[in-house]
């Protein structure tokens, strides 16, 4: 389904097109349903590992942006389309579809969980250093409204999915929670066809930007996942590292269209577009690289 959207999205560039304005919505509907799959006060960390899990959200989320805008200033890339997808992609909380990815890697997807509902519950707060000092946000009035917007819409999305699911003794039942994981299946299905409004144009014209986001997303997404599982492994979290990877290279970056500036937004389309490739092939790819990492690893004399 994941993959099939994406031929979609690349072979139909009207139907993309058409469907490109509705992204943002469906992207808020999608972390509604993410809330109405899951108990979000069961899925929650027992107290105790709270802090680990604000710390990995603190690394992910503030940390390894504001690096990223050290390097891009120095590099003089931080102002260019690339250079500022590269630090929304970092700041951006978990995929919503994270979970899920883990269980097709082969990890226990209960830390991803944890880490999504974590990271995106504090994201208007993580982001508010990141936006600080990216020129694209420009004054502190304007910071404050963008991060505003998320708190607004995760909090409208969520809060509304775990109400549902607590009046409503069906969404708790397996049969519900199959259904709406479908629901979730078909919906990031049909979002990632609007998502490659960009990228089916761009292909047609063989344009070289496009070659050049590719290899940037590519590089970021799955470097990202390599780095994190080998040393989330090595220091002794093995049966945490497909999580952790997973949801350090896929962040859910679409879900900042509604807070950026009009202009902004409407450029860094090819970039989200191809963002998508790398995120909804993440499976094929990464789960025997997974494996054959993990007996690497383990061959290797201690």
């Amino acid at each position: 389904m994941l993959v099939l959207g994406l031929v979609v999205g690349i072979l139909a560039p009207r139907l993309a097109k058409e469907l490109a304005p509705f992204i943002f919505p469906m992207i808020v509907f999608l972390l509604f349903l993410s809330t109405l799959r899951v108990d979000v006060l069961r899925a929650f960390p027992a107290w105790a590992d709270v802090p680990g899990y604000l710390g990995i959200t603190l690394m992910m989320q503030v940390a390894l942006p504001i690096g990223a805008i050290g390097l891009l200033a120095v590099m003089g890339a931080l102002t260019s389309i690339l250079g500022i997808g590269m630090v929304l992609v970092l700041a951006a909380a978990p995929l919503t579809g994270s979970p899920g990815l883990t269980l097709m890697v082969g990890g226990d997807p209960a830390p991803a969980l944890r880490q999504l509902i974590i990271g995106t519950m504090l994201l208007p707060l993580t982001v508010l250093p990141v936006f600080w000092v990216m020129p694209v946000f420009g004054s502190p009035a304007v910071v404050a409204i963008a991060a505003a917007k998320l708190l607004g819409v995760i909090a409208v999305a969520g809060g509304l999915g775990l109400i549902l699911r607590r009046c409503f003794s069906f969404f708790q039942s397996f049969q519900g929670e199959r259904a709406v994981e479908g629901l979730i299946t078909v919906v990031m299905a049909v979002v990632v066809v609007g998502l490659m409004s960009a990228v089916g144009p761009a292909l047609l014209t063989a344009s070289p930007e496009l070659w050049r986001t590719l290899a940037v997303v590519f590089g970021l997404n799955f470097g990202a996942q390599i780095t994190i599982f080998l040393g989330v492994t090595r220091f002794g979290r093995a049966e945490a590292a497909p999580a952790l990877a997973v949801i350090g290279g896929n962040r859910n970056l679409a879900l900042f269209l509604g807070a950026l500036p009009a202009n902004t937004a409407s450029d860094l389309l090819l970039f989200i577009g191809c963002y998508q490739v790398p995120m909804y092939v993440t499976p094929l790819v990464m789960a025997p690289l997974m494996r054959l990492l993990k007996r690497r690893m383990s061959d290797m004399p201690s």
